[in-house]
């Protein structure tokens, strides 16, 4: 089987999730989000696009209801071997499908937890759920029992995620081999997953970012591509993806010269970046990483310019991205642990000049300080 963790490795994932569920006085979870699926059993899809749940109860029983393109899917990446199929039609009701299978199960009047927080869990898909076990059992959000879990790493997804920060260097490689003046957006977009997929790697959990000219002062990807002007900046954030583990990065580069406020947004970037590593330490919390980088910007007068959060974890994520739990943001009170891993980005955007400069890579906390998965320069790129 294409599993890529050994059985021994799912089972102790499985009865800490056990226990944890017997901690939280719940008889069984519903599982709804990909991740967590992937994580217990290996289960590889995207087919949570449809209702497909994981049953685990308390005592280890598990059992998957999905669509019958799953099935073949489940017996081959998975090591669940009770999958049970719902059948598409105008009448088929897969909630409750899932109560007859909780009842067979014993369930009735017990305590179970729902992974509210899923996208495998749409708003419809979420009311027909609680119609069908109302009255039936005792429903309680359990959304973050596995993430909490998922959040440091076994040395098997350590090494995965180091070989996605390979990757995500390699991507890196691939960009700056064509950007330039005239350079095509889409050219560059193609190199730099390519390279990825060259490698080894996944499709991300979410779509690469490329903006270029005023389009270089927004995060998010948008439809349409350009071809760099003499004069330009590119901003650019990407993943290398690796089983599925994510090692993300985030850089603006400029072409034709730089201004000299710009030049000044990259070395209070490379300031923060570095200040905000420095805080992924074993006892620190998140929301005091995130303070190092707020501190440092408002300190050089770039509080107006700044983001509210600076980063998050990484892992195993499925689309529509490849954000994790939990976020960089001020007052997040979870303690750092070794074998946690954070991307760290620092983003600057200056609306008023139209200028933006972003700085990020992904690190690894441990016993001491973090290890960047990242071996490319710091240093501002210029074209």
């Amino acid at each position: 089987m294409p599993l890529h963790f050994s059985e021994a490795e799912l089972a102790a994932r499985r009865d800490a999730t056990c226990r944890a569920l017997a901690e939280a006085g719940l008889d069984g979870l519903l599982m709804f989000r990909q991740e967590s699926m992937f994580y217990l059993t290996g289960y590889d899809t995207f087919g949570y696009v449809f209702f497909q749940c994981l049953y685990l109860s308390a005592e280890g029983d598990l059992v998957l209801l999905t669509r019958a393109p799953d099935l073949r899917q489940a017996q081959q990446t998975s090591t669940v071997r009770d999958i049970r199929i719902w059948v598409d039609g105008p009448e088929a009701e897969p909630a409750v499908e899932l109560r007859a299978i909780l009842e067979e199960k014993g369930c009735r009047g017990r305590r179970l937890g729902v992974e509210y927080e899923a996208y495998g869990l749409t708003g419809r898909s979420c009311k027909r759920l609680e119609a069908a076990l109302e009255g039936f059992c005792t429903l309680e959000d359990a959304s973050f029992l596995v993430s909490r879990q998922r959040v440091v790493k076994s040395p098997a997804e350590i090494d995965y995620a180091r070989t996605a920060g390979r990757l995500a260097d390699e991507a890196w490689e691939a960009a700056l081999a064509l950007a330039g003046p005239g350079a095509d957006e889409g050219a560059i977009l193609a190199a730099m997953q390519g390279a990825v997929f060259a490698g080894g790697g996944d499709y991300p959990g979410n779509e690469f970012i490329i903006g270029s000219g005023p389009q270089a002062l927004l995060c998010r990807y948008y439809s349409g591509r350009r071809k760099l002007d003499a004069k330009d900046q590119l901003t650019l954030e990407w993943a290398g993806a690796y089983r599925h583990y994510h090692a993300a990065m985030m850089r603006t580069l400029t072409v034709g010269g730089t201004p000299d406020r710009q030049r000044e947004m990259h070395a209070v970037a490379q300031e923060a970046l570095l200040a905000v590593e420095d805080k992924l330490r074993p006892g620190n919390t998140v929301g005091e990483a995130f303070d190092a980088h707020a501190a440092t910007l408002d300190r050089a007068g770039y509080q107006a310019h700044r983001m509210n959060a600076c980063g998050y974890s990484l892992g195993t994520t499925f689309s529509p991205n490849w954000m994790d739990w939990p976020m960089l943001y001020h007052g997040n009170p979870v303690v750092l642990e070794p074998g946690m891993v954070f991307f760290v980005h620092i983003i600057i955007f200056d609306s008023e000049r139209g200028l933006a400069m972003t700085h990020g890579r992904t690190s690894l906390v441990t016993e001491g300080a973090a290890e960047p998965l990242s071996q490319a320069s710091l240093e501002l790129v210029e074209r």
